[in-house]
């Protein structure tokens, strides 16, 4: 295995943001992913994913991409859910490594930092919200949630929903998508046979609008995503290449490949 230094010289980030009516944050957003960019030590490309939004995000994106190169964006038809978001945004990946920050500032693209320091080793670096800038329903539902999933699963991720992570792009493109696949992340990658760290990161009070999530797709959802997600994991199939020969291989192109 190479060395820490060693393999992030040959390693790209792209780093997703999903986006659903956050035209109050979006540029200060910006401000803030700067600072990252401007100390990476790993060539990075931020890419929104526009989720349908209605309000003005999809022309402040817009303008945002037009102005610098370091951003790129795709716009979803329609409003299909944060995890089909994501997995539009693994899907249009061409980097080596994937992170993942919400556009609500409410934790710093800073922290990405010192997520490198844990590869190759680990497959996935995820964020716990040590000192949780919400409100106490928002803090209770999550604990719940949190708390249902370990029990149900046991995958041993302290805080699912910490809106922080960085992965292998190899793990996040066997992600299947289903309905509440971003609150399975890390237990998927485990699935996997990836080995996932997780580390204390800071938090914020929301910088402006209003969260998208409340009591019901905070507590009652999760649940539901957690006996689907152990129905999926007692099916779940791996498989490792023991052999490989291609005709390419010996300088001999096919246009069918057989």
């Amino acid at each position: 295995m190479p060395d820490n230094a060693s393999y992030l010289a040959q390693q790209s980030l792209t780093v997703l943001v999903p986006v659903y009516n956050e035209e109050e944050s979006l540029r200060q957003f910006v401000v803030e992913m700067n600072k990252f960019l401007a100390v990476t030590p790993v060539a990075t490309t931020v890419l929104f994913v526009n989720d349908g939004s209605t309000d003005g995000s999809l022309a402040i994106l817009r303008d945002i991409c037009r102005q610098d190169a370091h951003y790129e964006f795709i716009s979803l038809s329609q409003n299909r859910g944060l995890s089909t978001a994501i997995k539009a945004g693994i899907d249009h990946c061409r980097t080596t490594l994937l992170g993942y920050i919400d556009s609500d500032i409410q934790t710093s693209p800073l922290d990405f930092l010192k997520f490198f320091e844990f590869f190759p080793q680990y497959d996935m670096v995820n964020g716990i919200r040590a000192k949780r800038q919400d409100t106490v329903v928002k803090k209770l539902s999550s604990k719940i949630a949190n708390g249902v999933r370990r029990t149900l699963i046991n995958d041993g991720i302290q805080d699912t929903g910490c809106p922080l992570k960085i992965m292998k792009i190899d793990y996040a493109r066997r992600l299947p998508l289903f309905h509440g696949m971003h609150r399975f992340l890390g237990a998927l990658v485990q699935l996997q046979g990836g080995k996932v760290h997780q580390m204390p990161v800071q938090h914020f009070p929301r910088f402006a609008g209003t969260a998208k999530y409340n009591l019901w797709n905070r507590a009652w959802k999760p649940l539901v995503d957690t006996f689907g997600f152990r129905w999926i994991r007692s099916r779940w199939k791996n498989y490792e290449i023991g052999e490989l020969h291609r005709g390419e291989e010996r300088g001999v192109a096919s246009a069918t490949g057989k």
